[in-house]
């Protein structure tokens, strides 16, 4: 059940069949000179579609914005605070409950360090909050990379890489211009912070995308989504 494209009607009918509802959180942000700014986006979104295709499931409007740190330096990255990030979180989170939602799951199609933790701090005290709400906070990338590691040739890919490029030819492939190139980031080490990360990492690539294939992705997607179906069908059953 797509919230966005529900009537009024729609949506009181859908809390007869169920009172959970995925939240997508992705960003506007780079992905190198080949995929669209918003593929975080676009992948959380269509997993929580393709999810409420096989389980009850309310899937809300994705939040196209997120905290981008390592990329804020590169074209078209548009990034917020977490402070805002996790405002964000929580108003969608008390509105929807105050519609009868009970079982949130937050499910994040950007990595970033800060802007995971964010989001798990803003679910910490949601739950702390409200005796009377589930919350899960995953990360798709995460799901990605590890339940498909069988599936990709390359050792430390992440972002622009061969993973979201087979997701996004397999979806959209329409938005594809090229292939990309293999490209690693090159930060100091020993935990230096540096104000121009562009100047380390130039491509905003990390890992290989001319691995990328669709039906790769077709694979991938397919397996975050039942281990999409697999949380949302536990967290309905947790008791704590």
């Amino acid at each position: 059940m797509i919230i966005e494209e529900m009537t009024m009607t729609e949506f009181a009918a859908g809390l007869e069949r169920t009172r959970s509802v995925l939240i997508p959180f992705g960003s506007t942000e780079e992905h190198g000179s080949h995929l669209p700014l918003s593929t975080d986006t676009i992948q959380a979104y269509e997993v929580g579609k393709k999810a409420s295709l096989r389980i009850p499931l309310f899937v809300a409007p994705p939040v196209h914005y997120g905290n981008c740190r390592s990329t804020a330096r590169h074209p078209g990255t548009i990034s917020i605070t977490t402070n805002t990030l996790k405002c964000l979180l929580k108003d969608i989170v008390v509105s929807l409950r105050s519609h009868g939602l009970k079982n949130f799951i937050v499910l994040t199609g950007h990595a970033g360090g800060a802007h995971r933790m964010a989001l798990q701090d803003a679910g910490e005290e949601l739950i702390a909050d409200y005796a009377d709400i589930r919350m899960a906070v995953v990360t798709e990338y995460e799901l990605a990379s590890r339940e498909g590691a069988g599936i990709v040739e390359t050792e430390g890919d992440a972002h622009a890489g061969e993973i979201e490029t087979s997701r996004i030819l397999y979806t959209h492939p329409h938005l594809v211009k090229g292939t990309g190139t293999r490209e690693f980031p090159d930060f100091p080490p020993g935990g230096i912070l540096v104000r121009d990360k562009r100047k380390y990492w130039p491509g905003g690539v990390w890992g290989d995308p001319a691995k990328a294939t669709a039906d790769k992705g077709r694979r991938i997607e397919a397996i975050v989504v039942s281990k999409v179906v697999e949380l949302v069908r536990a967290l309905e059953a947790f008791e704590e």
